[in-house]
């Protein structure tokens, strides 16, 4: 066997890229310490890429390329649910993709084509083109299988009377809060983000569907 390492090119830099994305987060990527990953000098890596964002850039086309789903036929919310999740399945398993998305200025063929088959979806199910508009704008980042949720809580003490104590104080300001995080189905455990996940897509594609059955058209903008 050969003991020559492997010549360097486009989808060994990405694979090694993402690889290490994997391990050290996004904040933790750059061209140095990749260079260092694949046993090359710095210079070497942009013949393959220009610089850190083209890399990115890069590496978001390629974890899109991974999508996979069927073709949902007439079923628009069948299509649009399934891409959705087929994107989850994926990206997932990869912690700074969120980061990555949010921060990219470029979208490329595989991001616009992801993008693309969700609207036509919609279109083939009958949508005007102002509630697909109105409908990509409500998925958000859903369409990239994640949410953002915002519900910072306060640290409970861990002395027990102290504890005690705050969950009193909480109870006699904030009832509701208090009514449901005791009471709610999985009180006490930590939320299932799948389950979460999905109960929010399905809504959205639910009411889609009802604004679409009644012909919904968005308000003129004000002059």
């Amino acid at each position: 066997m050969s003991s020559r390492k492997a010549s360097l090119d486009r989808d060994r830099v990405l694979d090694a890229a993402i690889a290490l994305a994997d391990r050290v987060g996004l904040e933790g990527l750059s061209m140095r310490r990749l260079a260092e990953t694949v046993g090359v000098t710095p210079m070497a890596l942009y013949k393959h890429v220009s610089n850190r964002e083209d890399l990115i850039d890069t590496m978001v086309e390629r974890i899109v390329s991974a999508f996979r789903v069927s073709d949902g036929g007439a079923d628009w919310k069948r299509e649009v649910r399934a891409r959705i999740l087929a994107a989850r399945a994926v990206t997932t398993r990869h912690t700074w993709w969120r980061t990555a998305v949010e921060t990219r200025t470029m979208a490329g063929p595989a991001v616009l084509s992801h993008m693309n088959a969700l609207m036509e979806a919609m279109f083939r199910g009958g949508f005007s083109p102002d509630l697909v508009h109105h409908a990509m704008h409500a998925l958000s980042t859903r369409m990239w299988g994640f949410t953002r949720d915002v519900m910072p809580t306060p640290t409970l003490p861990a002395d027990p009377e102290a504890r005690d104590a705050a969950l009193s104080a909480y109870a006699e300001a904030y009832p509701a809060i208090v009514r449901m995080a005791a009471t709610a189905s999985h009180a006490g455990a930590a939320c299932d983000e799948d389950a979460e996940f999905l109960f929010a897509l399905d809504i959205l594609l639910d009411g889609f569907e009802r604004l679409h059955e009644r012909g919904w058209r968005s308000a003129p903008a004000p002059r």
